[in-house]
């Protein structure tokens, strides 16, 4: 299915859920938070949500400085 990840169209296979999205791209679910159609996902969540053909995936993280 096609999908938006941050802005890039990304292909992932159908029923795909969050957490499966993050493992797919290599990015570890504990530094990010994420939002799907501009909704937010609890991390407890994960694993549970599927995402849609054309879904809108956010994928945020905090960045330190000084």
């Amino acid at each position: 299915m096609n999908l938006v990840v941050n802005g890039t169209a990304h292909e992932a296979p159908c029923e795909t859920t969050v957490h499966e999205l993050l493992g797919l791209l290599g990015i570890r679910p504990e530094i990010v938070a994420v939002e799907v159609n501009g909704e937010l996902v609890l991390r407890s969540n994960l694993a549970n949500t599927k995402l849609a053909e054309g879904d809108q995936v956010e994928f945020v993280t905090l960045v330190g400085g000084g």
